[in-house]
């Protein structure tokens, strides 16, 4: 009895200091990940990269680098090295399946990223819908309209549709169409829309703003 006894306080002192082991190791190189991804986005934002890409990259080296602890934390246990990878790669294997919709949006997001379509700030139409890209993550991209509602589009559907980017270019043309009556003055009507047009700072000289007669619809 006295043997088995003293068996079991062997088991639990050699386990025991490798399971404090490798808590430790989860603890300490949980917080390293952190702390080697925040130094790294700014040593990213401070060379002026897209903001979008230092978080993107970011995130992934942090994953890399959790996997990698979990890794050494189970080593340490004596778990053979084989079988962890081995079991990871199952996971990830049937987490793929299951997630099939969502690796799609993760490469529409990783091509975002890389292709630069639009950034942050750009007034772009997507799907129909006009907004500022407030926001771009791996999955989807957040638009705001005019109006101040708030658009989430799966990344997916982004990079399948077109994509219209209206601040890529410093000018942009912008159609405003006003209706008129068949009695009205329409010469007058014209005059009056151009001296708007002149005092409006925003409007370019070049090229050159105009008026024109659109349609002659049933009525006004």
């Amino acid at each position: 009895m006295s043997d088995m006894i003293q068996l079991v306080q062997q088991l639990a002192v050699t386990y025991g200091v490798r399971l404090l082991g490798s808590i430790a190791i989860f603890i300490i190189g949980r917080w390293a990940a952190r702390f080697i991804m925040a130094h790294l986005k700014r040593i990213m934002a401070s060379s002026k990269v897209d903001a979008t890409l230092v978080s993107f990259v970011g995130n992934i080296l942090y994953y890399l680098l959790f996997a990698l602890v979990i890794i050494a934390a189970l080593g340490n246990l004596g778990i053979p090295m084989t079988s962890v990878v081995a079991l990871l790669g199952g996971i990830t294997l049937a987490v793929g399946f299951a997630l099939q919709d969502s690796l799609s949006n993760l490469a529409a997001g990783v091509m975002i990223i890389l292709l630069r379509p639009y950034r942050l700030g750009d007034i772009i139409e997507v799907n129909g819908e006009v907004g500022e890209a407030t926001d771009i993550k791996i999955f989807h991209t957040q638009l705001t309209t005019l109006t101040n509602k708030v658009i989430f589009i799966p990344d997916n559907e982004v990079i399948a549709g077109n994509i219209v980017n209206y601040t890529e270019k410093d000018v942009y043309r912008l159609d405003m169409v006003f209706g008129i009556g068949y009695d009205d003055d329409l010469l007058k009507a014209k005059n009056i829309l151009m001296q708007i047009l002149k005092a409006d700072e925003r409007v370019k000289t070049t090229p050159a703003p105009s008026v024109i007669v659109g349609e002659l619809g049933d009525n006004s």
